[in-house]
């Protein structure tokens, strides 16, 4: 890495990912844009404890939100990630990271 701001940037993003429930909330988000309520009853989870785990994949820049009304939907930062290919994938930049079907 070429300096300490993009390495830390990069620990930070790969830190945000090492909580299982976060890579299953990656998971369904790569079939498109869900909001809370809708991944609380996919992922049989809290509201709560979704949306604590939703901030923390934002506040690490792998997600995007945008509020639709009364609700806020979540999708993945389409500038890291490429979920057409045969082995969808999130580039952070320092490492690739291959994103297996049905975490």
């Amino acid at each position: 890495m070429q300096d300490r701001f993009q390495s830390e940037q990069c620990a930070e993003k790969l830190k945000a990912l090492s909580e299982p429930l976060r890579l299953r909330i990656i998971d369904v988000l790569r079939e498109g844009p869900r909001t809370v309520g809708e991944l609380s009853q996919l992922l049989d989870q809290e509201m709560v404890n979704v949306s604590h785990h939703l901030g923390v994949l934002y506040q690490a820049g792998l997600l995007k939100r945008e509020k639709q009304g009364r609700f806020v939907q979540y999708r993945l930062d389409a500038n890291l990630c490429d979920l057409k290919t045969d082995t969808p994938h999130l580039d952070l930049g320092c490492c690739r990271l291959e994103i297996p079907k049905n975490l």
